[in-house]
């Protein structure tokens, strides 16, 4: 008789993680364990050919390609006015026409998809393969414009996030090895913050675009309520709850254009294809003055984007071995260094795409690869992107109360389920997450409150993500020692 081989347990392998037991997706089917091979072939170790097969990770599901595609537009949607938002408030500061704005749009949403491909899919020692969307950075906006005001202009800007994402990859193995660091209590505090965080732009969103007709009016707030509304009805008929955002934002856009307050005007405007051109402002140039605050936004970036991946395992219900989690931040700082190449910013991993993941419980990240596809398509088609576009903003934020909410929820969820030893431990998690989550509400409520402070120390506690998220880990090191167990514990 064969000898039977010793199953690895999941905590000792970092290449085989444990079994979810989280229930499968609405409208999904589970992949029984007996007979599931395997999607990652680095996943089964040396005794796999006569063990008995592994269970498939959650992630590696595979959708039928039509429904791919539903849930991976429904990313898209969902993250699409944070990826334009920032070359439209960079390039009107650079003072650029309409139609250089649109190639920094569409080199925007061009290097989001790619670097979304590499992340969901991944390549050797590229991207944590999982459903994780990425985008252009709003944190290194504030940045940007300061070395544009400077007279540095676009070139320094390209310039400094060169250097900065290079500084970046260095240092990714490094802050993947700080892992012990992320208890449940501070991966759930951080989470947290990032959704309450986000729920100003939702806000901004429902207000519309300031100066413009209808701003902060009623009729912006109805149809950001009616959105919700939406969304919450799709999401209680089991059919249709996996695309109850999609919907919901469909719906609420048709209200919208009834009522006069969609314009597509555009949409048949311009170019249909275009492809991206390197170096359409310039050749980039180096600058210290440039280079040192944006090596700090990309500190700041890489900080969270762990955040992010921790978020995205937790919602997912798989496993972040240290390994992944440098692949993963090796592919984010790669296309941050590489994406001024064809004129666009860092890159980052998007919170509100988490949440709706918790939201539809599909977590297969070839459908975050289908968005990645979509993503390309509007960086090469334009009228594509002008399609979106035209969704109204109040809509996308009725739909984004739902999203970011979601993730707020996530990390609640993920602190309840911290382990606790004794009353004692229960105290510290509390003063944890009061001051940690304090700190994140209070750039969120005075966005000036840390002006009189150095640009550093001002852009770390600015940053409400940033600021839990030191906060957290410092006070469960005080509190708690590493790994969220006190040291006198380990004895």
């Amino acid at each position: 008789m064969p000898e039977t081989p010793t199953p690895r347990h999941p905590s000792t392998d970092p290449e085989r993680p444990a079994a979810s037991t989280d229930p499968a997706p609405t409208g999904t089917s589970a992949v029984p364990a007996s007979t599931a091979p395997s999607a990652d072939p680095a996943l089964a170790g040396p005794s796999a050919s006569t063990a008995a097969p592994l269970t498939a990770r959650p992630e590696d599901e595979r959708l039928p390609l039509p429904r791919s595609l539903v849930y991976g537009a429904q990313h898209v949607l969902s993250m699409y006015g944070g990826v334009v938002a920032v070359p439209l408030i960079v390039g009107g500061a650079a003072g650029l026409p309409g139609d250089q704005i649109g190639v920094l749009v569409a080199s925007a949403l061009f290097v989001s998809g790619v670097t979304t491909l590499l992340q969901s899919l991944g390549i050797p020692f590229f991207g944590a393969k999982l459903p994780l969307v990425q985008g252009t950075t709003f944190g290194a906006v504030s940045t940007m414009l300061v070395i544009i005001a400077g007279d540095g202009g676009l070139p320094s800007v390209f310039g400094s996030v060169i250097v900065a994402g290079i500084v970046g990859f260095l240092l990714a193995p490094v802050v993947s090895r700080l892992q012990p660091l992320f208890p449940p209590v501070v991966t759930g505090t951080i989470i947290a913050a990032m959704g309450i965080s986000l729920l100003p732009v939702a806000a901004g969103w429902i207000m519309g675009t300031e100066g413009a007709p209808g701003y902060g009016s009623a009729l912006h707030l109805g149809l950001a309520a009616l959105t919700l509304v939406a969304v919450l009805v799709f999401s209680r008929i089991r059919a249709l709850s996996g695309v109850a955002i999609l919907l919901g934002i469909a719906v609420g856009t048709v209200i919208a254009a009834i009522v006069g307050a969609a314009d597509f005007s555009e949409v048949l405007t311009g170019s249909v294809v275009a492809l991206p051109r390197p170096f359409a402002f310039g050749v980039p140039t180096f600058h210290l003055a440039a280079i040192v605050p944006m090596v700090v936004v990309i500190i700041v970036t890489l900080m969270e984007t762990t955040a992010n991946l921790f978020a995205v395992t937790k919602v997912v219900g798989t496993d972040l071995p240290p390994r992944r989690l440098a692949d993963g931040l090796r592919a984010d700082m790669a296309a941050s260094a590489l994406a001024p190449l064809v004129n666009s910013f860092p890159a980052t991993a998007f919170a509100q795409n988490i949440g709706l993941i918790s939201v539809t419980r599909v977590r297969s990240r070839f459908t975050v690869a289908a968005g990645g596809v979509i993503l390309v398509l509007l960086g090469l088609v334009p009228l594509l992107g002008r399609v979106v576009a035209a969704v109204p903003q109040p809509v996308l934020g009725g739909a984004g109360l739902v999203l970011f909410g979601s993730v707020a929820a996530a990390g609640i969820r993920t602190i309840g389920e911290a382990p606790r030893r004794d009353d004692r431990d229960a105290g510290h998690d509390t003063l944890i997450v009061a001051v940690s989550l304090s700190l994140a509400v209070l750039p969120v409520a005075v966005p000036a409150l840390y002006d009189a402070l150095p640009s550093l120390a001002a852009m770390v506690l600015g940053s409400g993500v940033s600021a839990a998220a030191f906060s957290a880990v410092l006070l469960n090191l005080l509190l708690k020692g590493r790994g969220g167990i006190r040291p006198h514990d380990h004895l």
